[in-house]
C-alpha cells in the first residue's frame, strides 16, 4: 500500500524521537532511511528503524549527540559524531566539504566515533547539487575475511562516487565491497528466505545459503582478493585518519547490546573548475555517457534511484503493513 512520503517521515522520526533521539538526530536519520526505502533500497531503508531504536534504549547512540569539528585545516576537517547517528556529522562533514573545495578546489571532510551510515549515495547528492564531485566511503563491523582468511576482520565498506551533470540527474555509482550487501541477508532472514551460494560463509568458514548462519559468519568480498584488499584500503581510509574503530573493534550492528561502534566516513570533494575547467569537464563526461549509451541495454548508474524517489515523493512510498504496524508500535 502506498503512504505519503512525509506521513512515514514523521512517523520513523517520532519513533527515533520517542525512543530517545533529540528532533536533529531524529530528522537526519529519519530522512536517509526513508529516502534509502523510496530508493528501492530496503536493506538500508525501514527494515532499520527497529535496529536503530534498540541501539538508543541500549545506550549504543547516544540519541542527544551534537556532531563537532574536531581538527580542520584550509582543505581538510575531522568531524566527531558524538557517538550518536552518523547523519548529522555525515551532513556536516559534506557541508564543510563543499565550501573547503570552492575555495581550495577540493576537501576531505571525515567523520570519527560515527554509527551505520546507510546509503553511501546519499550522502553525496548535495555534492552534485553544488557541481562538484564526490567521493565517500565507510567502515561497518566485521563481516569480511582478508584474502585467505576466514574471520570476519573489515567491514562491507561501502564506496561510492557521484559526478553531476548540466541538464540531467548525476551519475552515481554506490556498492558494498561484500558480494552483497549485509542488509540483504537480514532482510532474507526476516523473511525467511535462503540465499545464493556465494554470498556468505558461515561461522566454521563454510560456503552457506542460510542467511542467519551467513550473518553469525563472514560475507564474501566482491571479486574475491580484489574486493579484500579495496575493503582493507577503506578500512585505513576511515581509521588511519580519523582514530576511529577498526571493524572487528565494533560489535554487530545486528544485536541490540553490544559497544558503541565509533566508525569512520571519509568524503572527498572536488570543484572541477579547478582542474580541466567545467566545460571540460562537461564535455569528457557527455563524451564518455554517449558512448556508453550508444550500446542497447547500458543504463547509467543511479538513474533509476532519482526516478524512484521523485516518484515516491510524488505519489507515496510501499511500506508492507507489518513494517507499518512496526513503525506505529516504535512511535
Amino acid at each position: 500500500m502506498l503512504h505519503p512520503f512525509q506521513e512515514i517521515l514523521s512517523l520513523v522520526q517520532a519513533a527515533l524521537v520517542h525512543n530517545g533521539a533529540s528532533p536533529l538526530q531524529a530528522h537526519a536519520t529519519a530522512l536517509a532511511l526513508v529516502t534509502a526505502q523510496a530508493s528501492g533500497l530496503p536493506s538500508h531503508g525501514l527494515s532499520r528503524v527497529a535496529m536503530y531504536v534498540s541501539h538508543l534504549r541500549a545506550g549504543r547512540v547516544l540519541g542527544h549527540a551534537e556532531p563537532s569539528i574536531l581538527h580542520e585545516r584550509s582543505a581538510a576537517v575531522l568531524i566527531d559524531a558524538g557517538n550518536g547517528f552518523a547523519f548529522p556529522a555525515c551532513h556536516l562533514a559534506i557541508e564543510q566539504a563543499i565550501g573547503r573545495a570552492r575555495q581550495q578546489g577540493i576537501a576531505i571532510a571525515a567523520v570519527t566515533n560515527s554509527h551505520h551510515f546507510g546509503m553511501a549515495a546519499y550522502h553525496l547528492d548535495p555534492v552534485a547539487e553544488a557541481g562538484m564531485v564526490g567521493i565517500a566511503c565507510g567502515n561497518s563491523p566485521a563481516a569480511m575475511p582478508a584474502a585467505g582468511g576466514k574471520r570476519a576482520i573489515f567491514g562491507t565498506n561501502p564506496i561510492a562516487a557521484i559526478f553531476p551533470r548540466r541538464g540531467h540527474p548525476p551519475v552515481s555509482v554506490d556498492l558494498s565491497l561484500s558480494e552483497v550487501a549485509r542488509g540483504k541477508l537480514m532482510v532474507a532472514a526476516d523473511k525467511g528466505e535462503s540465499i545464493p551460494l556465494g554470498w556468505a560463509l558461515d561461522p566454521d568458514g563454510n560456503p552457506t545459503t542460510d542467511p542467519g548462519k551467513g550473518l553469525e559468519g563472514s560475507m564474501l568480498a566482491m571479486g574475491g582478493t580484489k574486493g579484500a584488499m579495496l575493503a582493507m584500503v577503506v578500512e585505513l581510509l576511515v581509521t588511519s585518519l580519523t582514530g576511529a574503530h577498526f571493524g572487528a573493534e565494533a560489535d554487530t550492528f545486528f544485536k541490540a547490546e553490544g559497544n558503541q561502534p565509533r566508525l569512520g566516513q571519509v568524503f572527498i570533494v572536488i570543484d572541477p573548475s579547478a582542474l580541466g575547467g567545467d566545460a571540460v569537464y562537461s564535455e569528457r563526461i557527455e563524451a564518455l555517457l554517449s558512448a556508453m549509451l550508444s550500446d542497447e541495454g547500458v543504463r547509467l548508474p543511479g538513474q533509476r534511484r532519482v526516478e524512484l524517489v521523485e516518484a515516491a515523493r510524488k505519489i507515496g512510498i510501499h511500506v508492507p503493513q507489518s513494517m507499518l504496524d512496526t513503525l506505529r508500535a516504535l512511535s
